[in-house]
């Protein structure tokens, strides 16, 4: 089914020709699977999947994920084709379909490969995927693998990468190109320390409590002759979990880390950015595909994010998730369009128990609220609080009492979308009544901007379920001033434990948000935290070793404030 979303949640350069203007919004507006698995689906049958490939492929893009039933492949990572397939073969008796798989180009051939640990999985081939043509490379792969990745080197050398655990390491092995067999024993490749780098430690908070963190989701980037080996931790059901890398001389190492994660993204309204794969597009543009956590449902309920990616001129490698969920452009610049309606005032058609309306507005992708019914006709309506140029919005379902089991691909939302300067004289914004798509995140750019003060979202139909709203969100630019540099910024951190440190600053009336920045070089802050509704962030993340230097700087709905000066923890 072809996924044609007018200026989707995913617009790149591509080296294709598209309008300067073009943008996209996290998280990616596909339509994602329900998860298969019955007992995974007992606190409510939901939307899932994570561990993403993108492979550039003769001029194209091919989208493999966990338990999709098939794959998406695109011409410019706009329009989305899914194709139906299921690799495993008729004698597997599992839910788990296709999970984490590893993807990989070699000449004119694609290959994939699903996790497995029992060997007897194949690896299909095909120099054909639009059409679906695939056979069997090999029967089966007896040496396994979780989580696993394959990367051919430009030299002709093909290397396997795997490991899923919170005791073992990830692995690697040169495998014969031809017959795809082990040449030699596999080595250990990199163990979690998570005594030195706190954002490897477990939990929500990087808290450590109860469980050692796992290692996971290896991918293998070649960039000016470093090989850079990238990893899943601690944990795919945290805001935190992220991917760190190692980079060495060799496929195989020896591997030196990068102390701080390269995709990370523990706050705002779409959280977490760990286990996923970095390509270039078309015209050169280094971008890391990565999961989403939302985890409410069941842990391994979660959506796919894309960030713009990169190396520096030290060879440092690095993600861009500030304002990741906030509209980009092609050219992967911020748009500098805020959000307009956060905390706002909402009001509804009706509301089902304890999914309270100011959910949809909360900025938190794991809370939502839900209709008392699937019916057309319910509706919900957000006030910007005052008259503001409208640029885009993205209306982002929640799954609440849906029947499905596994990947659907008939299936729609249609709705109407209207705007009002005074709350009762309405005008259409956005007409999907007619809409045959699945659009779980749609995003919404306006061909002209527009003044407005309301925005309110009807239904007409569901896929499933109850009419429910994670977020309604909209973006532009209020009509007010920036906020000031945030005062009395400090760091906190203790010789107790100098991977943790409490920040504190003081609070400004102001401002909604506060992006956080950090890193171990001055000039280098390339992560970002971004806090709601807090003058305060505990911040677990650091190399206990090394020095770090933080910024901050305040949003609100006008635009964003100076960064405040570089701040120095030793």
């Amino acid at each position: 089914m072809i996924l044609r979303k007018t200026l989707t949640a995913l617009l790149l350069l591509a080296g294709v020709e598209t309008q300067a203007q073009q943008t996209y919004c996290n998280p990616m507006n596909l339509d994602y699977g329900y998860t298969p698995i019955p007992n995974f689906s007992e606190w409510g049958r939901h939307r899932a999947t994570a561990d993403p490939v993108i492979v550039p492929f003769k001029g194209d893009f091919y989208l493999f994920s966990t338990n999709q039933w098939g794959y998406w492949h695109s011409p410019d990572l706009l329009n989305w084709t899914f194709v139906p397939r299921k690799f495993l073969k008729p004698w597997h008796k599992v839910y788990d379909e296709l999970c984490a798989p590893a993807a990989w180009a070699m000449g004119d051939t694609l290959f994939v490969f699903g996790s497995t640990y029992t060997g007897d999985f194949p690896i299909w081939m095909s120099t054909n995927p639009k059409a679906n043509v695939w056979t069997e490379a090999l029967d089966s792969l007896g040496i396994g693998g979780w989580d696993p990745a394959f990367f051919p080197d430009d030299d002709g050398r093909l290397y396997m990468y795997n490991g899923s655990s919170n005791r073992y390491p990830l692995y690697g092995v040169e495998m014969d190109r031809k017959r795809f067999a082990p040449k030699g024993t596999r080595k250990e490749m990199y163990l979690l320390e998570d005594w030195r780098y706190g954002w490897q430690r477990f939990g929500e908070y990087n808290d450590n409590t109860f469980l050692d963190p796992f290692i996971e989701g290896a991918w293998m980037t070649k960039h000016n002759n470093k090989y850079y080996l990238q990893y899943g931790a601690p944990g795919t059901e945290f805001s935190g979990y992220a991917d760190g890398v190692v980079v060495g001389e060799t496929p195989l190492g020896p591997f030196t880390p990068q102390p701080d994660p390269v995709s990370y993204k523990p706050g705002g309204f779409a959280r977490g950015a760990g286990h996923g794969a970095t390509f270039q597009d078309n015209a050169g543009k280094w971008w890391h595909i990565s999961t989403i956590a939302i985890s409410v449902k069941n842990n391994f309920e979660r959506r796919l994010g894309l960030w713009p990616a990169g190396f520096d001129k030290e060879g440092v490698m690095f993600c861009n998730t500030a304002f990741g969920d906030y509209p980009h452009y092609a050219d992967q610049r911020f748009t500098g369009w805020m959000l307009l309606n956060y905390q706002r005032p909402v009001t509804v058609s009706s509301t089902l128990g304890a999914y309270l309306p100011n959910y949809a507005v909360d900025e938190d992708i794991k809370t939502y609220w839900s209709a008392a019914t699937g019916n057309a006709g319910e509706w919900i309506q957000t006030d910007l609080g005052a008259v503001s140029t409208v640029h885009a919005v993205q209306i982002n379902y929640a799954d609440q009492d849906a029947e499905f089991l596994g990947k659907q691909t008939h299936i729609f939302h249609q709705y109407k979308l209207y705007r009002s300067t005074d709350g009762k004289k309405w005008h259409l914004l956005a007409d999907k009544s007619r809409n045959r798509t699945d659009v779980p995140h749609d995003y919404i750019q306006l061909e002209k901007p527009l003044e407005t003060r309301f925005l309110k979202l009807e239904n007409v139909h569901m896929p499933t379920g109850k009419f429910a709203i994670s977020g309604l969100r909209a973006f532009g630019k209020g009509h007010g001033a920036v906020p000031d540099t945030v005062k009395t910024f400090m760091v906190l951190r203790t010789e107790k434990d100098k991977r943790s440190a409490w920040l504190k600053w003081s609070p400004s009336s102001d401002a909604y948000a506060y992006n956080i920045y950090f890193g171990t070089h001055p000039e280098k802050l390339y992560n970002c935290i971004m806090v709601h509704g807090k003058n305060e962030y505990y911040f677990k993340g650091m190399d206990r070793t090394l020095p770090y230097y933080f910024r901050i700087e305040a949003v609100n709905e006008n635009g964003v404030s100076p960064r405040s000066r570089v701040l120095k923890s030793e």
